[in-house]
C-alpha cells in the first residue's frame, strides 16, 4: 500500500505525463487507483461539449469537439466506465430549430459508442433553440430529473433549466442568469433521498455552491434538502467552464472544466470517477481536470 508521499509522487508523476502525450497517461492510470481498497464503481464525466458547426467565438472551439471527444472516449475504453454522464451544453446555440438538431444529431452520434449507460444533464444551451422533449428523443432519454442505482450507490440527474416563475426553459424564452429548480423537482428529489438508503451523488449544470450568476437561484434550499438527507456525498456540476471544489455542510461540490475550452488536444478536460465501498471518491483528471481524492 503506498505511502501519501509516494501517493502524491504518484500523482505528480502521471500529471507530467499526462501533459506529454495522453497513451503516457493511460498507461500510468493503473498508478492512480493503486492501494488496498478495490475499485467498486467507475463514470465517466464530461461536460460543456458546446458542439457546433460555426467558427471559434473567443476561447470556444466548437468544431474541435468532435476530435477531443473522441480523446475522451479513448481513454474510457482504458478505464471502462460502469457508466458515462454529460453534465450539460452538449451543444451550442443555433438560428433555427434545424440547425440546432443537426448539432445534436451529429455529436450524439460520437457519443452513443462510447459506453452502453449514458447521462445527460440539460444544459442551457442544449434548450437555447430547442425544447427538452426534443433534445430528450434525440438522446433517448425519457426524463430530465431521475434517479438511479448502480452498485451501492445512487445518483440523481437535477434539471436547473427552469425559470424563476417555473417555466422551463426552451426556444429563446429564458436569460441565462436565472436558472432554478421548481417546487415540484424540490420536493420529488427530498422524496427520492428519503426512499434510499444508499450513498449518493448528484449531477447537475449550474451551480448549486455560489450565488453569483453561474449558480442556480435557489441553491440554499436545494442544498437544505441534500444535506437534511445524510446521503449525499458530492454534486458534479459543470457551467462555468472552469476547476473549482468547495465542500459545504459535508457535501463535495465539484466543478469540472468545458471540453469546449482551448484549441487543440492539449486543450481538452474529461475525466473518471472512482468511487469505492470502502468511502472514497477518486477524480482522475485529464488534460486540464483536475485530480481530487476525498474520504467522504
Amino acid at each position: 500500500m503506498q505511502t501519501d508521499t509516494e501517493l502524491i509522487t504518484t500523482l505528480s508523476r502521471r500529471a507530467f505525463l499526462r501533459n506529454g502525450t495522453l497513451l503516457l497517461a493511460a498507461a500510468d492510470s493503473s498508478l492512480i487507483f493503486a492501494g488496498q481498497e478495490q475499485s467498486a464503481l467507475r463514470v465517466g464525466l464530461v461536460t460543456d461539449l458546446h458542439y457546433a458547426d460555426k467558427p471559434p467565438a473567443g476561447s470556444r472551439h466548437y468544431r474541435e469537439t468532435p476530435d477531443k471527444l473522441a480523446q475522451a472516449a479513448a481513454q474510457f475504453s482504458e478505464n471502462k466506465p460502469d457508466f458515462i454522464v454529460e453534465l450539460g451544453d452538449f451543444i451550442d446555440a443555433a438560428d433555427s430549430v434545424d440547425a440546432e438538431l443537426g448539432y445534436l444529431k451529429r455529436i450524439n452520434k460520437e457519443f452513443l459508442p462510447i459506453c452502453r449507460h449514458r447521462h445527460h444533464v440539460l444544459g442551457n444551451h442544449c434548450v437555447y433553440t430547442l425544447n427538452k422533449r426534443e433534445f430528450m428523443d434525440v438522446v433517448e432519454q425519457p426524463k430530465s430529473y431521475y434517479s438511479f442505482d448502480e452498485g451501492d450507490f445512487h445518483f440523481i440527474v437535477l434539471d436547473s433549466c427552469f425559470r424563476s416563475d417555473g417555466t422551463p426553459y426552451g426556444r429563446k424564452n429564458f436569460v441565462w442568469t436565472d436558472p432554478n429548480i421548481p417546487a415540484a423537482e424540490v420536493e420529488w428529489l427530498k422524496a427520492d433521498l428519503n426512499s434510499t438508503t444508499k450513498k449518493t451523488v448528484v449531477f447537475a449544470h449550474q451551480r448549486l455552491d455560489v450565488s453569483n450568476h453561474y449558480g442556480v437561484k435557489n441553491a440554499d434550499s436545494v442544498r437544505k434538502v441534500l444535506e437534511e438527507s445524510g446521503q449525499v456525498l458530492a454534486v458534479f456540476q459543470g457551467h462555468s467552464h472552469k476547476n473549482d471544489h468547495n465542500e459545504i455542510g459535508g457535501i463535495h461540490y465539484c466543478t469540472l472544466v468545458a471540453m469546449v475550452e482551448g484549441s487543440g488536444k492539449d486543450n481538452n478536460a474529461f475525466s473518471v470517477m472512482e468511487m469505492t465501498a470502502g468511502g472514497t471518491i477518486r477524480i482522475e483528471g485529464f488534460r486540464k481536470q483536475a485530480d481530487y481524492r476525498w474520504n467522504v
